[in-house]
């Protein structure tokens, strides 16, 4: 089996994840060299059993809802299943776009490890972790990856969904550190290889919606602003514009790629703005970044 990509979205996320596809393509010597496939919620009927079902996350028993703008992130565990447990695979989120040849990832040296993963550091409230948003992995070596019955576990209260999206219950020296360029967080630089849109608040395409995700508290700062919404009723509030314009211009000049070669339809891409998920003046940023491209 060839060496692929894997782009995990659900339908809130998918303009996202087609832009993402094309920059694979765009940025690789050889695109021939891999397969890219998009993995989606609205396919894997597992995701119907759990909705408005209670999971443990970070120690709390919290709701799954299916249209949550990152209901989508288990499917990260599905990809050695979905390669047979054969061959390199690397998965990515649907805002992750790619500024270097994806080749250079699959092909690297591993240094025996089962999977590679951007390493955070720990600190008064949280372990030392590591970012699955991004992973290399050797599937042969992730056979133990089950993962509708490792999503089936959250429910009952026997693993936290924190831990296992943080890859901190994979076996002692299976995971190794993979260098931050390869899951930058919004940050655009000479360096950067995958370029992370994370802040889901300051997502370029989503620039003046109504936030549609659930907030999670996962920083002093983002707790404050929950517990500020939750005292001025003023629910999860809409999403910013990036504060970097470069990053704003190179997504907007990707999806106007995707519009000239056709692999997004200009269909497609009205009907997303009409549903909320792709800001309304899409179609102007695209002709702006276009003119400073030019």
């Amino acid at each position: 089996m060839r060496n692929a990509v894997f782009i995990h979205t659900n339908p809130k996320q998918i303009v996202g994840a087609l832009v993402a596809q094309h920059a694979l393509r765009r940025h690789s010597a050889a695109p021939e060299r891999f397969d890219v496939h998009i993995l989606q919620t609205t396919d894997f009927p597992v995701f119907e059993r759990f909705e408005g079902r209670r999971y443990l996350r970070e120690g709390q028993q919290v709701v799954w809802r299916n249209d949550d703008l990152q209901s989508f992130t288990p499917l990260r565990f599905a990809v050695p299943q979905q390669m047979g447990y054969t061959g390199r695979a690397v998965l990515i989120d649907p805002d992750i776009f790619a500024l270097a040849d994806i080749n250079i990832l699959l092909e690297r040296d591993m240094g025996g490890a089962a999977l590679m993963a951007r390493q955070m550091d720990g600190n008064f409230r949280r372990p030392l972790h590591y970012a699955s948003s991004v992973m290399l992995m050797d599937c042969a070596r992730l056979r133990h990856w089950q993962w509708e019955v490792d999503f089936e576990r959250v429910f009952r209260g026997e693993r936290d969904y924190r831990d296992w999206m943080w890859l901190l219950l994979e076996p002692p020296g299976s995971v190794a550190a993979l260098e931050s360029e390869w899951n930058d967080f919004d940050r655009l630089a000479p360096d950067t290889k995958l370029l992370h849109n994370t802040h889901r608040r300051t997502q370029p395409w989503k620039t003046g919606l109504s936030s549609d995700f659930t907030p999670r508290g996962t920083t002093l700062k983002s707790r404050a602003g929950i517990w500020l919404r939750k005292l001025t009723g003023r629910g999860a509030g809409r999403y910013r514009r990036h504060p970097d314009p470069a990053q704003e211009r190179l997504f907007f000049r990707l999806l106007g790629e995707c519009l000239d070669n056709g692999s997004i339809d200009r269909a497609l891409l009205d009907a997303e703005i009409a549903h909320g998920h792709v800001r309304a003046d899409a179609m102007d940023c695209v002709a702006r970044a276009a003119h400073i491209a030019a």
